[in-house]
């Protein structure tokens, strides 16, 4: 059966459209990111993630570095949103996430990008960094489906998503791809300046499975729905590389799709933190993988 993306459902039945209106409704008192600011983002009001009423977008286009399920032979739609809602002191992004570079955008031109990578030949939409710009999106998402958009939808996050943005996205976001940092409250808090990630992202991760299921790959090999997990392996173990694994096998699922990422490098504010001012060891890396198999996952990237 040909592949239909969840949004058309709630487009026919305009439910797209009343989640875009509740959406808007939460940025006058923000809760859309787990910060909850409560700001009044339509009146200009700023909250941690330093953005308004308007989306703003950094860069767009195909890109081949995503995991294979997403960037296929015609890449992965990328789009990168300015600014974020973690504040990672190694972030490999922070020319993105941690400044204001980027062009603000109506929902009118973000509808556009994403028709521009569909003609591409893009595998999806990769919305990168979404967590405080979930409104907005919606708005794009309901002017680029009336207008053609047939892509699956990827939700690129850090994790720290809150449940009212969840569940607005319930039946729009055909793959969730989020990243799993830290098992230790106070280690997300010292190198992330996040209160309570562990818990915050443990709750959306079950909620995101709940709606997606384990992921799922076309006869191509090319994901069209599901859940596919990102960790980034801390030297020194640090990210807590056990935990995570075992939480996904014996919580979610044991099917669950799971890239456990040896990139780590040391940039931004790292050198301020000796522990994390240096690349994993192979060693590291190994033991990270046979964590993970020892948990019973065996869908690793």
């Amino acid at each position: 059966m040909a592949f239909r993306p969840a949004y058309l459902s709630l487009l026919a039945s305009g439910e797209l459209k009343r989640r875009v209106e509740l959406a808007y409704a939460h940025l006058e008192a923000c809760d859309l990111c787990a910060w909850a600011c409560g700001v009044n983002r339509r009146a200009g009001q700023l909250g941690v993630c330093r953005t308004g009423e308007k989306a703003k977008v950094s860069s767009y286009g195909p890109h081949f570095g995503e995991e294979a399920p997403l960037r296929g032979w015609r890449g992965s739609g990328t789009i990168f949103f300015t600014r974020c809602n973690l504040r990672c002191q190694y972030c490999q992004n922070y020319e993105i996430s941690q400044t204001d570079q980027g062009q603000e955008v109506e929902p009118e031109e973000l509808a556009e990008i994403m028709l521009h990578l569909q003609h591409l030949g893009c595998h999806n939409i990769n919305l990168v960094s979404p967590s405080h710009v979930v409104a907005q999106i919606l708005a794009a998402v309901l002017i680029a489906a009336q207008a053609g958009l047939r892509l699956p939808l990827v939700y690129n996050t850090g994790g720290y998503d809150s449940m009212e943005s969840l569940r607005l996205l319930d039946g729009v976001i055909d793959i969730y791809m989020p990243d799993m940092k830290y098992a230790d409250p106070e280690i997300a808090k010292r190198y992330s300046r996040i209160p309570n990630y562990p818990q915050v992202n443990q709750a959306a991760v079950r909620e995101m499975h709940r709606q997606v299921g384990d992921l799922q790959l076309d006869e191509n090999g090319i994901a069209v729905r599901g859940l596919l997990v990102r960790h980034l392996v801390l030297p020194n173990n640090l990210a807590g590389t056990e935990q995570i694994v075992r939480f996904l096998a014996q919580e979610i699922s044991p099917n669950t799709y799971l890239n456990i990422m040896d990139q780590y490098y040391p940039t931004y504010r790292a050198y301020l933190f000796p522990e994390i001012n240096r690349r994993i060891t192979a060693e590291e890396y190994r033991q990270a993988v046979e964590a993970a198999h020892r948990a019973g996952l065996y869908r690793l990237d």
